[in-house]
């Protein structure tokens, strides 16, 4: 068996590829890194090591790669795969997908085996969002057909790796946990289950637990971090301060969630104690700046702050530490960050209000709206 990994970045290798490897697959891997792509096809194999007491060293073997700048070397690896994977980061699903569709296309003309492709990236339905991006290169004819013979189902993935510093360019170093959820009810029929991956019928609950549990939980830590000059999440969690802010902001996603889904009310707050547990692991060093990169994305309206912050609103629940997490996102001022340079330089140009607007979709005469500004200007103040 033989799965197409487009990504061979430290998820890639450390989280996806290992579940596949370990499940039987030879691991194909997709990267427009030279460097890397040459190193993987020359070793076929690395090392993935876990951030615990025993510091584990796994060999992950039966492994190659190839240049996702040539299409149609990409192609002929879709045709092909028995499955296609991918965690390169939701904005660049769209890069990958003519690669998707013109493989699909070769696979069709030659009745080869139907295939699923299952894009492991933290964003609700990003398989569906690649599927739309694939669908749009094909014609109208070969995606009637496509309907039939290729899947995207859609994942929900969480495993913490943090950047990496190890003189071999290839070890990763993750944490012990990790989950991969798929939903089962996108399957074709027939498929076969992967051993690692939980199959659960309906995934948009256990998307939206771990994007506002985890993520939300994840982000305020980078954020409140930042403002208290902390590099490292472990360190920011050992300032008590900050761990209570962050528990409380993932009790008010929990909120939401029970209410909305119908999780147990004790078991969730086992696993929000669990997630803690997670962001302090002493053995694992994660960067404030890694976390929080990108707040211009976790700032837009369907990701870990403002959604979770306008259902809680919607269903008439708290929403006091989702707000402050949108207010520290903004004062969130990393020069190495694009991002975060674009927000500094808004909201010296269009104001507060117009930079709130800009990025969270949510208007002025908003309450969520209202609250994240007046935080951030209390924020503001007593930093200075």
């Amino acid at each position: 068996m033989r799965a197409l990994h487009f990504g061979a970045g430290n998820i890639g290798r450390g989280f996806i590829g290992l579940v596949l490897s370990r499940a039987g697959y030879e691991v194909v891997f997709s990267d427009v890194n030279d460097a890397l792509v040459e190193l993987l096809k020359e070793r076929k194999a690395y090392t993935v090591r876990l951030a615990s007491e025993l510091q584990e060293a796994i060999r992950v073997e039966n492994v190659t790669a190839i240049n996702g700048k040539y299409p149609d070397d990409v192609a002929e690896a879709v045709a092909r795969a028995d499955l296609v994977t991918t965690a390169v980061g939701v904005n660049i699903l769209p890069h990958i997908a003519p690669g998707i569709a013109r493989g699909l296309a070769l696979r069709m003309a030659r009745d080869a085996a139907p295939l699923h492709v299952i894009a492991c990236e933290n964003a609700i339905g990003g398989s569906t969002q690649l599927k739309a991006h694939v669908y749009a290169r094909l014609t109208e004819e070969q995606r009637a057909r496509a309907d039939r013979f290729a899947a995207f189902p859609d994942a929900a993935v969480d495993r913490i790796v943090p950047i990496q510093h190890h003189e071999d360019p290839l070890e990763v170093q993750v944490e012990p946990f990790y989950e991969w959820v798929v939903d089962e009810s996108q399957l074709l029929p027939g498929a076969d289950r992967i051993a690692g991956i939980h199959y659960v019928n309906g995934l948009e609950p256990y998307i939206e637990r771990k994007l506002f549990t985890v993520n939300t939980g994840h982000c305020v830590a980078a954020y409140f971090g930042h403002y208290y000059g902390f590099e490292t999440i472990q360190g920011a969690m050992a300032n008590g301060p900050i761990a209570a802010l962050v528990r409380h902001a993932m009790e008010e996603t929990g909120a939401v969630l029970v209410k909305r889904y119908g999780f147990d009310e004790a078991e969730h707050a086992d696993y929000i104690h669990t997630i803690l547990d997670r962001f302090v692991n002493p053995y694992l060093t994660d960067e404030v700046a890694r976390v929080g990169r990108s707040p211009i994305r976790k700032l837009s309206a369907g990701d870990r702050l403002v959604r979770p912050a306008l259902q809680a609103h919607g269903l008439g629940l708290g929403t006091k530490h989702l707000t402050l997490g949108m207010a520290a996102a903004l004062l969130f001022d990393n020069p190495d960050d694009p991002e975060a340079v674009r927000i500094q330089a808004d909201l010296r140009e269009i104001g507060l209000n117009g930079t709130i607007a800009k990025y969270t979709s949510i208007a002025e005469d908003h309450p969520i709206h209202a609250a994240a500004a007046a935080q951030y200007e209390q924020l503001k103040q007593a930093k200075s």
